[in-house]
């Protein structure tokens, strides 16, 4: 590890490389779980954003359960290497999701 400070991203603004250069490591650790966090939710509300409206939907699915509302949209997670469909939708600051079933491997 260098003995120098490490340079910060031309990106930042001077102000907010003046405010971290001020932080203690503690709190510069809580920072950056802080900012993790936050790009994995702004980037999640970018996605869910540019979801098509209910508009934009010509038809909804016939399996459509009676407590997901419209408005869901089908996706796909994929957790310990095994794929499966989540309905998922927002109410208001949150984005929900009920589990659908497993994505079945011809698809």
């Amino acid at each position: 590890m260098s003995h120098d400070p490490p340079t910060p991203p031309a990106t930042l603004t001077t102000e907010t490389v003046n405010t971290l250069n001020e932080l203690d490591s503690e709190q510069l650790r809580d920072v950056a779980t802080y900012a993790e966090a936050l790009a994995e939710y702004k980037e999640r509300d970018a996605r869910l954003e540019g979801s098509p409206d209910q508009d934009d939907i010509e038809e909804q699915p016939d399996d459509l359960p009676d407590d997901v509302p419209a408005k869901a949209t089908l996706t796909i997670k994929e957790i310990n290497d095994n794929r499966y469909y989540y309905w998922q939708w927002r109410e208001g600051e949150k984005v929900r999701s009920q589990y659908k079933g497993p994505v079945s491997p011809d698809e």
